[in-house]
């Protein structure tokens, strides 16, 4: 063990909980391969809020911070074995964005109803890719039969400290461009919230800022867990979602705990306020957000949320196939 790592120990845990010195850790380490996404200006009833554009990162979302801070603290020995992920397609970029980079093999569990765009990209990043059906399946337990046949190590796409952390580094990026730009902090953030990595990771980078969650309703199982105190998965037959990135069953103790901890408000928006988020973010930031990335804004648009000064809007993800963009602007 070299002595960097060696200070770093108590940080390369698995059994460890996601903590602030791993998130400040993750961003240093995503600061040295990729450049800060923007944090740009958006004036709703006459406040001006700050849209954090992750829909510009490498993979065309933020699930690229998590990816990268889990693989490149593999082992040796780890590496040799390579990974297994599950994801309906952000991750699965992430994933296998930082295996190539690594130069290990990464194999992905993907819904068979994953947006065309997101498979695509994510083979052609080099991941093998193996379908499930999203409803009569369980991912994790495939990923679990994967790993044990082949010693592949499993990267969870929200349960896990170093997801966590990674999508934490966002805020941290965010509060050095607010101060820069306006030498204030933080207030509120609103996050896109699927299995809560995004958003625990925020509550953990700015525990002092009122945090709330955005969830495409329906799919609301992390506001309806936090509002009873216990893990509620999602009732049977769900409505059916334009927000595949969103589309979690079921949320982690891990996320839960932190979210929990920290006291954050919950909402959850319908399909046509997201519809309308997208559009305005096309029409006055001149971006592709696809639909699970823009639950955020479409909250603060329609008013489901308090609008203040300094507060951070995620925009988390662009990878929407065409067609369904273009129907959507033109809806």
């Amino acid at each position: 063990m070299t002595l960097e790592q060696d200070a770093v120990s108590h940080l390369l845990d698995p059994k460890r909980k996601a903590s602030r010195e791993g998130v400040l850790r993750a961003a240093a380490k995503i600061a040295k391969i990729i450049p800060p996404t923007p944090l740009l200006s958006l004036e709703i009833d006459g406040v001006e809020i700050f849209c954090k554009a992750e829909n510009l990162q490498p993979i065309g979302a933020f699930k690229i911070r998590g990816a990268w801070h889990r693989l490149s603290d593999l082992n040796v020995d780890e590496k040799v074995k390579g990974v297994v992920a599950y994801s309906s397609g952000n991750h699965a970029q992430g994933v296998a964005w930082a295996a190539k980079r690594i130069g290990i093999e990464a194999t992905i569990i993907m819904p068979k109803d994953a947006p065309a765009a997101k498979m695509d990209n994510t083979a052609a990043l080099g991941a093998k890719i193996i379908t499930y059906d999203r409803m009569n399946e369980n991912r994790e337990e495939i990923a679990a039969q994967i790993s044990s046949d082949t010693g592949a190590i499993i990267v969870p796409s929200f349960d896990d400290p170093w997801i966590i952390e990674g999508q934490g580094s966002t805020m941290i990026e965010a509060a050095a461009q607010l101060k820069a730009m306006k030498g204030a902090e933080i207030s509120h953030i609103i996050a896109c919230c699927g299995g809560g990595g995004l958003s625990s990771g925020a509550a953990i980078a700015h525990p002092h800022a009122q945090i709330v969650i955005v969830e495409p309703e329906g799919w609301d199982d992390m506001g309806n867990s936090l509002r009873a105190g216990t893990i509620i998965p999602v009732g049977p037959n769900p409505p059916q979602t334009q927000c595949d990135a969103l589309q979690t069953l079921k949320v982690s103790q891990s996320t839960f705990d932190i979210l929990e901890d920290c006291n954050v408000d919950a909402v959850s928006v319908l399909e046509l306020e997201v519809e309308n988020a997208m559009r305005i973010a096309f029409d006055q930031l001149h971006l592709v957000v696809e639909p699970g990335g823009a639950v955020a804004l479409a909250a603060a648009i329609s008013g489901k949320v308090d609008i203040y000064e300094n507060m951070i809007v995620t925009l988390s993800g662009g990878n929407v196939d065409k067609a369904q963009f273009a129907k959507i602007l033109n809806r």
